[in-house]
């Protein structure tokens, strides 16, 4: 039985904690309020990530810590520095892998599909901020002072993404979506199963080391076809999705901090945005879960 510690309880870290526990780990999730999943084998923990003694203190003698955080997109650049500090302290001082979950801002626009060698060339401030965490992770490790990895992911499928929060939920009560982006240019999906166990097998795993990799992940379809199999599923009612004009969610943003980050990655949805994982998936034998599965895991979070 080895102990790990996970950062963070949304989808991913709790779908890790829980991975985990069911195959005999002992888990500890830090949040600030304490949330976490209900398992005899996951500890709880309230407390404040960026303070690097406390979480040192938390993380001694785990073999992984996992960065599970999601500051707000409105708060990334004040958030993210304290926090990517006091892990880096935390795995140095444990010697605790550190397994971080990213995802494909730091990119930025490209003009084909994405793998893990294409150049982490995003310069607006907040994306460039995500290629920058990884690069100081990496620094770290080639310099012996961890041993640092990392996983991608693009949008999830569960959760409070694009899909979850404006198409899953009305689509599953019969309701109009209105989506702050455009519905029809093929997109990479990934299920958030598949990113817990990514991050998973690389922490545990010599080649995953100094290297990061991309979630498996289903073949690209547009958020439309995605919503259209979503309602087919769980037998809602044909979706309705109407596309909120720009001009109006670019006035909604002067009011609203986290609607204005949408502006940051639309470019994501104008053009295919997709991603290539095959690179993680003939190292470790890994595949994506069915598409169908991830959405009926979609619709039981809605549902709970």
């Amino acid at each position: 039985m080895s102990l790990h510690v996970i950062v963070g309880a949304g989808a991913v870290g709790i779908a890790t904690a829980r991975l985990l526990a069911e195959r005999g780990d002992q888990v500890k999730i830090v949040t600030r309020s304490g949330a976490g999943p209900e398992h005899p084998a996951i500890e709880r923990i309230a407390a404040d990530a960026t303070d690097a003694k406390r979480l040192t203190t938390i993380a001694e003698g785990a073999v992984a810590l996992y960065n599970c955080a999601n500051p707000r997109y409105d708060r990334w650049l004040t958030d993210w520095p304290p926090l990517a500090s006091a892990l880096l302290a935390a795995a140095e001082h444990t010697g605790a892998v550190l397994a971080s979950t990213a995802t494909l801002y730091g990119y930025g626009p490209v003009a084909g599909p994405m793998t893990e060698t294409t150049p982490l060339a995003a310069t607006h401030p907040k994306l460039r901020l995500r290629a920058q965490l990884w690069r100081d992770a990496l620094a770290a490790h080639e310099a012996g002072r961890i041993r640092a990895t990392e996983v991608r992911a693009s949008d999830f499928i569960q959760g409070t993404g694009v899909f979850g929060l404006t198409v899953a939920k009305p689509v599953l009560a019969g309701k109009r979506a209105l989506l702050p982006v455009t519905p029809d240019q093929p997109h990479s999906f990934t299920s958030v199963h598949d990113v817990a166990t990514t991050l998973i097998t690389v922490a545990g795993d010599e080649r995953g080391w100094g290297k990061a990799w991309h979630a498996p992940t289903n073949p690209p379809l547009p958020l439309r076809q995605l919503a259209t199999r979503f309602a087919e599923i769980t037998q809602a009612p044909t979706p309705k999705l109407t596309t909120i004009p720009y001009p109006v969610l670019w006035t909604a943003g002067v009011f609203a901090p986290v609607v204005r980050e949408l502006r940051t990655t639309r470019y994501q949805w104008e053009r295919p945005f997709v991603m290539d994982s095959a690179d993680t998936q003939d190292t470790f034998g890994l595949k994506p879960q069915s598409l169908d599965d991830a959405l009926r895991e979609a619709a039981q979070l809605i549902q709970q």
